[in-house]
């Protein structure tokens, strides 16, 4: 395969991009778990939470995982954007702002506890039927960054956009890409039902919506980080002429 100096990917580089984006989806993993089961459990569960006196370290260390977790999403997007521009320069774009824009809302979930820590820590004169209210305007805002961003964002980024991309390309087994394929559009309805309040946030069918999507990711941060992509598809990719 011949390139130009204008292009300079090889497919060694490109295995090496493509494997870094299976160990960075894998870290949102890791770094997303945690704050949702721990760190943050008493602070989303306890309306009195506020009141408690004194900064409470969980919310900082979930503060911190969730940090991580917001390089680690950017990260996926840029390690594939050189590959993936080869099949659309707009989806593969689009990829990456769909990541930016979940992690906006991530981020903004972020404030909204650590602000919720420092009201606890240094509590105003407001009563405490004021501070509850406070408090819990603040968890809201914390749920529905959630809720929005990975349950409604990542079916459009994630699931359409890169299931696509990767059915396209065949970069990784189209079996695999079909479970974004369907875990993009299940997501993103989910998401649009609890918006309109149809269903419950966290009820069953949301639940079940997620399935799909969960293990696309999952099995697609596996894939990528121990096998890489499809030589033979890579190859056909990178030869074809820049959009």
């Amino acid at each position: 395969m011949t390139q130009s100096l204008a292009d300079p990917l090889s497919p060694r580089q490109a295995q090496r991009l493509a494997r870094l984006t299976g160990l960075f989806f894998l870290i949102t993993y890791a770094a997303s778990i945690p704050p949702v089961i721990s760190f943050y459990a008493p602070a989303l569960s306890d309306p009195a939470f506020i009141l408690g006196g004194g900064f409470d370290a969980g919310i900082s260390w979930g503060a911190l995982f969730e940090m991580v977790l917001i390089a680690a999403n950017v990260g996926t997007a840029l390690a594939m954007l050189p590959i993936l521009k080869r099949q659309s320069e707009v989806l593969a774009q689009g990829f990456l702002a769909a990541r930016l824009m979940e992690s906006a809302f991530i981020a903004v979930g972020i404030v909204a506890l650590l602000a919720l820590n420092t009201l606890r820590a240094s509590p105003s004169g407001a009563d405490e039927v004021t501070r509850m209210a406070i408090g819990q305007a603040l968890v809201a805002t914390h749920d529905w960054t959630f809720r929005l961003g990975p349950g409604v964002v990542v079916g459009v980024g994630n699931g359409l956009i890169l299931g696509f991309l990767m059915w396209k390309t065949r970069l990784v087994p189209r079996g695999l890409s079909v479970l974004g394929l369907i875990g993009g559009p299940a997501l993103l309805l989910a998401g649009v039902a609890v918006i309109f309040g149809l269903i419950d946030f966290a009820s069953v069918p949301q639940v079940i919506a997620t399935v799909p999507e969960f293990f696309w990711e999952l099995g697609l941060g596996l894939w990528l980080m121990i096998r890489g992509v499809d030589p033979e598809a890579l190859e056909r990719l990178l030869d074809r002429p820049r959009p």
